[in-house]
């Protein structure tokens, strides 16, 4: 399935829009330093997520994934297996699950939870926030459905 098109705001229209790494790429990880630079700390952070064992969902959203020529940083959402432990993760994923570690190490604004831990009538409102913007509006969320290559 591919990526819809931007609306008039340069960003993806609200709901989360699955996409492989090479549509990601196609779409927003090459043209200027800031997107190739972008993709590829997208894709190392995957790779630390997936060290874990327990990631079950990778969504990125932010300016990466709008029509702006130089996005600021990479945001992600990381959704973990109900049973993730934090003091049994990898020490080289560890930086992910702090906030402030993983802006200084990686330039990127991650969030996380484990799956469960929201009610299920809380679920449409945690992604409707996240598909919040700043300025008020509204735009969608891309999940990773494959490894990077």
């Amino acid at each position: 399935m591919a990526l819809p098109p931007c609306d008039e705001y340069g960003n993806l229209p609200v709901g989360v829009h699955p996409a492989g790494w090479a549509e990601i790429d196609a779409r927003f990880g090459h043209g200027e330093m800031a997107r190739t630079r972008g993709s590829n700390k997208l894709k190392l952070l995957h790779r630390l997520a997936k060290l874990t064992g327990q990631l079950k969902r990778f969504l990125i959203f932010g300016s990466f994934t709008s029509d702006k020529a130089e996005p600021r940083d990479v945001d992600v959402v990381l959704i973990m297996e109900a049973d993730f432990k934090l003091e049994e993760c990898p020490r080289e994923a560890k930086t992910l699950f702090s906030h402030a570690d993983a802006d200084a190490k990686f330039g990127a604004s991650i969030f996380w939870l484990r799956e469960g831990m929201l009610p299920e009538t809380m679920v449409a409102d945690f992604f409707d926030v996240w598909q919040t913007r700043r300025d008020g509006k509204k735009h969608g969320l891309v999940e990773v459905i494959d490894d990077p290559e």
